[in-house]
């Protein structure tokens, strides 16, 4: 299969999150061209200008600042605008303002774009990649939320740690919401093509199931905690999604986009399943074994999406 030429990249948002993922894909030399579009021009300036500066120890990537207009001929554009969670605020009333920002950057997209692949990274990421999609009328499989790609990483590399393998053969997905409700598939988890339970007992190790998913699933908080903030994780994660995009890979991938009736009581959200990414955007939703608690967890999640989405989107 043939890959698509790499051309244009547009990161909207300028932040910390935006900056490390064009930076990340400067690094891997995922674009010809990476374009920073932000409110506040002089941070998306500074910060093109701070990533282009080093393209010299690199490849050519022509690194700069932007405005919506680039969005016409860019082969995809990565959202993450929004502002970030302030002390004492809900994460409702983060929700709506954030809302708000991405409505109008939707539509400032479509003033210029006419079938852009768009991936959507703005918290909460699940109600924003379905707020783009509505704001948009783009097909479901074109508006891309990263989704738990990142809480997959998180679990994969929990247990690489727990029992001592190199984490490129740990097989295993956190599917759902990307928030506290996110679901492990303990069921369909395996290391080198061994299901995870007989690889413990094989080796004598004692697999703290429990604790690997609180660990997983309050992943981010602690790196917050610690350092104020995330966005490496995320900016190698969406640097991954770009790379199944653009080579055309036809790679599984656990990202977010709103279900369609197929899905029953899932459908009309945002949420995560395992799902084959190309060229053309998500291609395929894979239906996974699940156990009969995870299947209840996923039922759960879903409902926990839909109740916080209508209360968001209530006027």
């Amino acid at each position: 299969m043939a890959a698509l030429q790499k051309n244009k990249i547009v990161v909207v948002g300028a932040g910390n999150v935006g900056e490390a993922i064009a930076y990340t894909l400067m690094v891997r030399h995922q674009a010809s061209e990476i374009v920073l579009v932000d409110l506040n021009e002089a941070r998306a300036e500074g910060s093109a200008l701070d990533i282009a500066h080093g393209t010299s120890f690199f490849r050519q990537v022509n690194v700069r600042k932007g405005g919506y207009e680039d969005c016409a001929d860019a082969g995809i554009i990565i959202v993450t605008a929004g502002v970030a969670r302030k002390p004492g605020q809900t994460r409702l009333d983060l929700a709506k303002i954030n809302v708000s920002i991405i409505k109008s950057v939707a539509r400032s997209i479509m003033e210029y774009a006419k079938d852009p692949l768009i991936v959507v990274v703005s918290n909460p990421a699940d109600i924003m990649t379905y707020v783009i999609r509505e704001e948009t009328g783009l097909p479901a499989e074109r508006v891309i939320g990263s989704g738990t790609s990142l809480d997959t990483a998180r679990f994969r590399y929990l247990i690489s740690q727990s029992c001592g393998v190199d984490v490129r053969n740990v097989d295993a997905f956190i599917l759902g919401e990307h928030g506290d409700s996110q679901v492990p598939i303990w069921s369909c988890a395996s290391i080198g093509g061994n299901k995870i339970e007989a690889y413990a007992q094989e080796n004598g190790l004692e697999l703290d199931k429990e604790a690997i998913a609180v660990r997983t699933r309050e992943g981010g908080a602690e790196v917050i905690a610690k350092k104020g903030a995330t966005f490496y994780g995320i900016a190698m994660s969406v640097s991954r999604i770009v790379e199944a995009l653009t080579e055309d890979e036809n790679a599984v991938l656990p990202v977010a986009h709103v279900l369609g009736e197929e899905f029953g009581d899932w459908s009309g959200v945002a949420i995560s399943m395992p799902c084959v990414l190309n060229v053309n955007g998500i291609v395929k939703t894979l239906h996974i074994p699940m156990n009969s608690q995870e299947k209840e967890a996923m039922d759960a999640s879903a409902k926990t999406l839909k109740d916080f989405q209508e209360q968001v989107l209530a006027d």
